[in-house]
């Protein structure tokens, strides 16, 4: 039986995965909680195999959570469930230790699907995603900024789109100021913006607000 830990703000959204698999001959939901911070107290009371996690989450986004989880849990295997672009954080959440990345518009199937296939070592990428990695398409602008992004300045675009400052940034990131504007000043260079409202626009072009 495969345990799961799903995590995520919503309570609508906790209660519907636990229920869908309630009587699943493979797949149990062992718990679910709320914020970033309590997917630690869990782990390490309870044995979990597959994390199914937001990326907006309160405390500690999603991100960063999956970073420490990997660093504690190697072999714990982390799903990001959001609405977010899948173009946009798909890329950005593997690079951080991600199994896989789902769309939270995809059908119960897939769900399953996905925590089968992470459980047993896979990386799960919708069929569109994984073409757009194997497609390098010169032309495609939104994709070519991306792929220049690493994904802690994905991290600080995201919140400074939502109207975040440099000291909230950094509590949320667990980083100081100083290394806050460093990612801002390489986020104008790479963007090719001078300003943070052109910075938020271009924010917007690619999906990531």
């Amino acid at each position: 039986m495969i345990k799961v830990l799903v995590v995520d703000y919503h309570p609508i959204v906790r209660k519907g995965l636990k229920l869908l698999f309630e009587s699943d001959p493979e797949i149990e939901v062992v718990g679910t909680v709320g914020t970033g911070i309590e997917i630690f107290e869990f782990i390490r009371r309870y044995p979990v195999d597959v994390i199914i996690s937001e990326i907006d989450l309160p405390e500690l986004n999603g991100i960063t959570a999956l970073r420490a989880i990997k660093k504690e849990h190697e072999n714990l295997r982390v799903i990001m469930f959001s609405y977010h672009p899948e173009e946009i954080y798909a890329i950005s959440s593997i690079k951080a230790g991600a199994s896989g990345y789902l769309s939270k518009t995809v059908d119960t199937k897939t769900i399953r699907d996905a925590i089968i296939k992470v459980h047993n070592g896979g990386i799960y990428l919708s069929a569109n995603m994984e073409k757009h990695l194997h497609f390098d398409d010169t032309r495609n602008t939104k994709s070519k900024l991306y792929k220049r992004l690493s994904t802690r300045e994905v991290e600080v675009l995201k919140l400074l789109s939502t109207g975040k400052k440099n000291k909230e940034i950094a509590l949320e990131l667990d980083i100081n100021e100083k290394t806050v504007s460093t990612y801002k000043a390489r986020l104008f260079k790479k963007l090719n913006v001078t300003n943070l409202v052109d910075l938020i626009h271009q924010a917007q072009h690619m999906g990531t607000v």
